[in-house]
C-alpha cells in the first residue's frame, strides 16, 4: 500500500486532469483492488472521507469512502477515534434516481484544499456500482453519504464542488487555494 500525492486546482497540470471523465473499470481484478488500496491510505492520510482515482492521477472509474460511521471500537482508548474504520468501495459507480428534495451541504475537497462551501445536492439518490469484489450492488441512500457519493461521482465525470457555486465564488474559491499553496511553498 502507497500514500499517493493528491492533484490539486492550483496546478494547471493537476487541473486538467482533474477536468477528465474516468474511463470505465472492464473487471474489478487485483489491480483495481490494489488501486482501491492506495487510495484509502491516501485518504486516511490526508485526512478525508470520500477519494476518486482521478484525484490521485489514474482516470478510472473508482471511488473509495470511509464517512467514519464503523462499528464502535472497544479498545479506543481516551482521545481516541472510538470507531472501526467503515471502508466503501465502488467500481463504475451511477446514480440511478434522485430526488427532488435537496440536501444543502458544506463540502470540502482532497483537491480544493482549505475551501468549504455550501452544495445543495438531491437529499436521496438511487445508485449502482461494483463493490470491491466486483458484484453488483443497488441501494438508496441519503444523507452525508449520499452527498460524497455524488461528490466523488461528479470527480469521474471531471466535476468540481466548486463547479456549482457563482462564479464569483468558484473564483474565490481558487485564489484561496493558490495563495495557501505559495504560503505552503514559502514556509
Amino acid at each position: 500500500m502507497t500514500v499517493r500525492r493528491i492533484l490539486t486546482i492550483d496546478t494547471p497540470a493537476d487541473l486538467a486532469v482533474l477536468k477528465q471523465v474516468s474511463a470505465p473499470v472492464e473487471t474489478v481484478d487485483d489491480g483495481v483492488r490494489a488501486l482501491m488500496q492506495d487510495m484509502l491510505e491516501t485518504m486516511y492520510d490526508a485526512p478525508g472521507i470520500g477519494l476518486a482515482a482521478v484525484q490521485i492521477g489514474e482516470l478510472k472509474r473508482v471511488v473509495v469512502m470511509d464517512l467514519g460511521d464503523g462499528e464502535p471500537d472497544p479498545e479506543a482508548k481516551d482521545g481516541e477515534d472510538a470507531r472501526r474504520p467503515n471502508p466503501r468501495y465502488f467500481v463504475n459507480p451511477e446514480v440511478l434516481w434522485a430526488s427532488d428534495e435537496l440536501y444543502p451541504y458544506e463540502e470540502g475537497c482532497l483537491s480544493i484544499p482549505e475551501y468549504f462551501d455550501e452544495v445543495k445536492r438531491p437529499a436521496r439518490v438511487r445508485v449502482a456500482y461494483l463493490d470491491r469484489e466486483g458484484r453488483r450492488v443497488e441501494e438508496e441512500i441519503e444523507g452525508l453519504y449520499a452527498v460524497c457519493f455524488q461528490h466523488e461521482l461528479d470527480h469521474l465525470n471531471g466535476v468540481l464542488f466548486i463547479d456549482h457555486l457563482s462564479r464569483l465564488r468558484r473564483e474565490r474559491a481558487v485564489a484561496k487555494v493558490k495563495k495557501v499553496a505559495r504560503e505552503r511553498a514559502a514556509a
